[in-house]
């Protein structure tokens, strides 16, 4: 998997000019699944995100995570972006190959989406497949690219011995 962090004041998605999700303060979630994730993948992911401490305390420092914020409206707004997966090594028009296939990629962003609020962190979510309008206030700006292959290593990949 793939994610793009961003801190946010706030973040919203529409689809067909409708709000399908919508937070305050807290973190605008890109995420690509690639072929070879796992559900154990998706759950680690989303629990490092969780607790990755990327917010300011009072002194201005990044030293909270999503659980320390107050758990009483979403603070975590996931958005499917298979574009993250995006290979321009070759010509002028990249290739998606690297995606995974909607009936692999739905499950595992369920899976991550239900890892964080098992976690506490109440989530909304973008429509997959749609053709989504992302609207945000990146606050810092703190912008953070993760990767399970380099989180986790290769070797945890589906079908590697």
């Amino acid at each position: 998997m793939k994610a793009v962090l961003q801190r946010v004041t706030r973040a919203s998605v529409a689809v067909d000019g409708a709000i399908a999700g919508h937070i305050d303060d807290g973190l605008l979630i890109l995420v690509c699944v690639v072929p070879t994730d796992t559900k154990e993948l998706a759950g680690q992911l989303a629990s490092k995100i969780a607790n990755l401490r990327i917010l300011e305390d009072d002194e201005g420092k990044m030293n909270r995570s999503l659980l320390d914020l107050p758990a009483d409206r979403p603070r975590a707004l996931v958005v499917s972006q298979f574009t993250l997966a995006a290979d321009a090594r070759k010509g002028r028009r990249p290739s998606f190959a690297g995606a995974a296939r909607p009936d692999q990629a739905v499950p595992l962003l369920e899976v991550f989406c239900a890892t964080l609020n098992e976690c506490g962190i109440a989530t909304e979510t973008g429509i997959f497949g749609a053709h989504m309008e992302v609207s945000l206030v990146n606050d810092g700006p703190v912008t953070i690219w993760l990767d399970t292959d380099e989180l986790y290593g290769a070797s945890t990949r589906k079908g590697d011995e």
